[in-house]
Parts: structure tokens; sequence; C-alpha cells
């Protein structure tokens, strides 16, 4: 139970840094037309799994606790691009190329896909 509770705290933590940093990189782009407050929030995301992984792999100290509030809560209420982008790293790093594109296509034609259908099915419903 202490594990749900250190993801669900994190995972607020999360959310209200992914709001700001998004907001605040979007504000100083200047950009109406690219999003670039998701890209940063995505780009940083990648990163912090990147290092947290690395952490979690060499210092056996971090307990599952702390990883879960670090990993799954503050990083997923952050982004979840960032687990795609460990879990892609991961097969490539365990031999597994074709997979990891597998992983890629995948996540990338049936995330927009999702996205276009909800769109839809909402158009159709609420004309």
């Amino acid at each position: 139970m202490i594990k749900f509770l250190l993801i669900g705290a994190g995972g607020f933590i999360g959310a209200v840094l992914r709001y700001l940093v998004s907001g605040l990189a979007q504000t100083l782009s200047q950009s109406l037309a690219f999003p670039y407050g998701t890209l940063t929030v995505n780009t940083l995301g990648c990163f912090g799994i990147g290092f947290l992984s690395h952490l979690f792999a060499a210092r056996a100290f971090i307990g599952p606790d702390l990883q879960a509030f670090l990993a799954v809560g503050i990083l997923g209420g952050f982004t979840t691009f960032s687990a795609f982008g460990n879990e892609t790293m991961n097969l490539i790093r365990e031999g597994e190329a074709v997979l990891a594109l597998i992983n890629i296509g995948a996540q990338l034609l049936l995330g927009l896909g999702a996205v276009w259908l909800g769109y839809t099915v909402a158009h159709v419903i609420w004309r």
C-alpha cells in the first residue's frame, strides 16, 4: 500500500512539474505554432529516466519504493514518453533492434491513430 501512495504522490509532483515546465518553455519560445513545451518535457523526461535507470542499476541503496516514487510516480506524471524511450533503449541494449523498431513504429502509428479515432468518434457523437 505504501508503494501506491508513493507513486500517487510522485504522480502529483510530476504532473504539476509538467504543467510548469511546459508552460515556461512554451512562453520562452514565444511560438504559437510549435509545441516546444511538450518537446521540452518529453526530452527532460527521457534524460531523467536514462539517468535514473543507470542509478538504479549501479546503486543498490536505492530501494524499490524510492524507485517507484521517482520513475513511476514523478517521471510517469511528468511524461510517459520517458518510459517509451527507456523501454526502446533497453530493447536495443539487449540486441533486439527489430523489436525496438517495431515498438517505435507501433507507438507512433497506434498513438496517432488513436488520437485521430478519438477525435473522429467525438465528432460523430457531438456534431
